[in-house]
């Protein structure tokens, strides 16, 4: 791939990863707002949550660093898609199950988009980038086995709450 496509490529899945984390800023939200009941998970969400602008800060350095800035219409858009998520599971009697599945899927779905990153920013030279995208892909792994080892506990807290 010629270099200006491949910088391009790389341009493009940064916007695209700005807006995944603005909508996961609108996931992680609305899913803390209703969590009284299971306050560690709430507090987790709420860590994750300051990771997540952490990781949008960092994105936003990266694009800067090649004078372009991340797209208003397409992290409005995933917000808003991030909220609809998140309120289409409000109504369910298991929308702690509900969330607690979607959350775990969309950390993979981070991950994956980091690494992709990753290698485009390996394949472009762009070695002041790798390290900040390296640290967002922790984290989201990070995040994604911490669901992952929760998923068990919470099925059992949900059951007897509800019983």
């Amino acid at each position: 791939m010629p270099h200006e496509a491949l910088r391009n490529l790389f341009i493009a899945g940064l916007s695209n990863a700005h807006a995944m984390e603005a909508q996961a800023e609108q996931l992680l939200k609305r899913q803390i707002e209703r969590l009284d009941d299971f306050p560690d998970i709430k507090m987790r969400l709420q860590e994750h949550l300051d990771e997540t602008y952490t990781q949008q800060r960092r994105i936003d350095a990266i694009l800067e660093n090649y004078g372009e800035s991340s797209s208003t219409l397409k992290d409005t858009a995933m917000s808003l898609f991030g909220n609809m998520a998140a309120v289409a599971h409000m109504p369910a009697e298991d929308e702690v199950l509900k969330n607690s599945f979607a959350s775990f899927a969309f950390e993979n779905y981070e991950t994956a988009a980091y690494k992709s990153l990753i290698s485009i920013a390996e394949a472009l030279g762009e070695t002041g980038a790798i390290g900040p995208l390296r640290q967002s892909c922790e984290e989201e792994e990070a995040m994604a086995g911490w669901l992952s080892s929760q998923l068990d506990s919470v099925t059992r807290r949900f059951i007897q709450k509800a019983a």
